[in-house]
């Protein structure tokens, strides 16, 4: 099930955020260019749960991924040659989307990424776009078989501590 974050979730989005950062500095595959301490962190997790933006997936009272979902896009989103013209409200964005590491090939990022266009839907927006690190093998592969569309690569200046190439990706709901 995904639901909106509460409160309660706060501590075990952290303990996910906090699983993926132990299993790649501890000589697991590296799919992030994350760095404990700044983002993302509870803190990161709050500020989304503040503006309504947060949503956990859940099964049976474990709590297996988290994503934000709004419309924000990031400044470097003017330098990519988007092909599905929409105004900036039309759009939705997903950001951060993780899963527990202990829970991934399990299909949870697709019922993740599938939840995030049903919600975009509803929320009356005609496309969705998303950014990943280009490292992120992954996430590289799971978006175009999901049906986006690789609209360009740019560098990053992501919260202002680190310069980083991501991809970016578009698809029309």
């Amino acid at each position: 099930m995904i639901r909106p974050a509460t409160a309660a979730d706060l501590s075990r989005i952290a303990d996910i955020y906090d699983a993926i950062l132990t299993q790649e500095e501890s000589g697991g595959p590296v799919y992030t260019n994350w760095q404990r301490g700044k983002y993302p962190t509870v803190d990161t997790a709050r500020q989304a749960l503040e503006a309504g933006t947060l949503y956990v997936g859940e099964d049976g009272g474990v709590l297996w991924g988290v994503v934000n979902l709004n419309s924000i896009q990031l400044p470097e989103y003017d330098a990519i040659p988007w092909t599905l013209p929409a105004e900036r409200d039309q759009v939705g964005v997903i950001h951060t989307l993780c899963i527990h590491p202990a829970q991934s090939g399990r299909g949870y990022a697709r019922q993740m990424v599938a939840f995030c266009e049903a919600e975009s839907r509803r929320q009356g927006r005609t496309v969705i776009r998303l950014d990943t690190w280009e490292h992120n093998t992954p996430a590289n592969r799971l978006y175009p078989s999901l049906g986006y569309r690789f609209a360009g690569a740019t560098e990053f200046f992501f919260m202002g501590f680190v310069r980083e190439i991501l991809n970016c990706y578009e698809k029309a709901l």
